[in-house]
């Protein structure tokens, strides 16, 4: 190894920048190199279109990331012309579909809602920032509790972990209080709070909304000296990850500005893409494990919208506070969540996760002469998060026969809902329309999601304590039998989980990061 080893990281949203800022942080001598497919959206790399206050920018920078469906061919080729509000489960703006109809499309017809994003930042550009901690059997068994706490605590550093957000709204209070006299029943540890969140709380109490640019932190500020042993490529298509014998050598990448191919030597790789391209890029590098691309899970969803209630708000904020919070949400129209709550997974009570946004309008245009139109309490987005049990059927396989729209092996997904699954969405609708009646009137009633609307997919690539076929990576996110070449990303989660995996991805990043940066020496 040299006394410069050189690590390359295909991917370039929050997990991959965990990866970047640890390895930095830890080993004095190493460099980073980061390949990243798409453009670059804003000035400072990485950050979160839901900070950029001017809409035309933020719809530029959103139709950026859309890959090679973005612009004229964007409607003909399945992307959503409609505005979709952050804060919503669905594919929101910023994303393009991997099944879009068109030459060299994916094929998902079960799973038809999957959605990427191809830009600086990847979906860290795009989130809702949700970071709820998993519990009991969401977590990962082979990891014990005391590391796992450690790292989770690394994790929410890194993402700026905020727990009390909009905890001083007292509209957000009174939907608290609603919802917890509606589930009483529950105990104390799993009652409705505030939803934690990932970004900095503003003097004027808004959010600056974390993106990949706050994990990078000092790797991207020229004054810091971590920043010249760091590279970010842009617009740089990996092709292959280059082996010999058990390991990773580098990758060959494509400059999608000239279309040039050229290889880049590597001491190690960490391959942070999606739960959808990474796997494809091991198959096209010939890297076969038989559980690659299976055992995917992700989040059925069901949601709906409801005008809060004056009279059922009445009884926790008056029509003062609710001026004051309208006057203090006008200096910032850019961003329509005004307060973020939650009823949390818990076991064998609550094996779900229920998220209410608030917000002044609706995530959809409303008919004027609807009675619920111009709502002034506003209105609540809720959504149930269920889990997904993961089995071998459930994946997505590559077609070394037909080439999609980059060149790479196509991809078929294949996924159902269990009776298990099937079960948890009658039961979820059931509590969320208990939720809903508690605080208003359902101007979108209670309804499951197609499949793949979640955006938190995983398993593609899941870990495992050992290499018995039903696993691609080790417990330190090592592919087996490949000693230098690590994945990450939600696409690693082996559980059944049903919360926001960001902050669970980011946690095993740190640990596989820290075992890589000793390594290197």
């Amino acid at each position: 190894m040299s006394t410069t080893p050189t690590v390359a990281i295909v991917g370039s949203g929050p997990i991959g920048a965990a990866y970047a800022r640890v390895i930095l942080e830890s080993n004095p001598a190493a460099r980073v190199v980061m390949f990243e497919a798409g453009p670059q959206l804003t000035e400072i790399p990485g950050e979160s279109v839901r900070n950029i206050v001017d809409p035309a920018a933020k719809a530029r920078a959103r139709e950026l990331s859309q890959g090679p469906q973005a612009g004229a061919l964007r409607e003909s080729l399945g992307i959503p012309a409609g505005t979709v509000v952050e804060g919503m489960f669905t594919a929101r703006q910023g994303t393009h579909l991997f099944d879009f109809g068109g030459d060299g499309s994916a094929h998902a017809p079960t799973f038809p809602a999957a959605a990427t994003a191809t830009n600086v930042g990847g979906q860290g550009a795009h989130w809702t920032c949700a970071i709820p901690r998993p519990s009991g059997s969401e977590k990962v068994s082979f990891i014990p509790d005391s590391e796992w706490d450690g790292l989770i605590a690394v994790a929410e550093s890194l993402l700026h972990a905020q727990n009390a957000a909009f905890a001083d709204s007292p509209i957000g209070g009174g939907i608290r209080a609603l919802l917890a006299e509606e589930f009483s029943e529950l105990p104390a540890d799993s009652r409705p709070s505030t939803l934690p969140v990932a970004g900095d709380p503003q003097p004027d109490g808004s959010m600056r909304w974390t993106g990949t640019d706050m994990v990078l932190g000092s790797l991207i500020d020229p004054d810091s000296p971590l920043a010249s042993r760091f590279e970010l490529r842009d617009l740089s298509l990996v092709r292959r990850v280059e082996l010999q014998g058990g390991r990773a050598t580098g990758l060959v990448v494509e400059d999608l500005r000239s279309h040039e191919t050229y290889e880049f030597a590597a001491d190690a790789v960490v391959v942070a893409a999606d739960a959808f391209r990474s796997p494809q890029l091991l198959w096209a590098s010939g890297i076969r494990p038989r559980a690659l691309g299976h055992y995917l899970t992700e989040h059925p969803v069901v949601i709906s919208t409801v005008a809060l209630d004056a009279d059922k708000m009445g009884r926790f904020a008056t029509e003062d506070d609710l001026t004051s919070e309208l006057a203090r949400r006008s200096t910032n129209p850019a961003d329509p969540v005004a307060a973020v709550n939650r009823i949390p997974y818990s076991e064998p009570d609550h094996p779900f996760s229920l998220q209410v946004m608030y917000a002044e309008l609706p995530p959809f245009q409303l008919d004027p002469a609807h009675p619920q139109a111009g709502n002034r309490w506003g209105y609540v987005n809720m959504g149930y998060g269920l889990r997904k049990r993961p089995r071998f059927e459930d994946g997505v396989t590559f077609d070394d026969d037909e080439l999609d729209y980059r060149g790479f092996p196509n991809m078929s997904i294949c996924y159902e809902l269990t009776d298990a699954e099937n079960d948890d969405v009658a039961r979820a609708t059931e509590l969320l329309t208990r939720a809903g009646e508690s605080l208003g009137t359902f101007v979108a009633p209670p309804r499951l999601m197609p499949n793949g609307s979640s955006l938190h997919y995983q398993g593609t690539m899941r870990m495992g304590e050992i290499d018995d076929g039903t696993s691609v990576a080790d417990p330190y996110s090592r592919v087996w039998g490949h000693e230098n070449l690590i994945v990450g990303g939600n696409a690693l989660i082996p559980t059944a989980t049903s919360m926001n995996p960001t902050l669970m991805s980011v946690a095993l990043a740190v640990r596989g990061a820290r075992r890589l940066a000793a390594e290197l020496g």
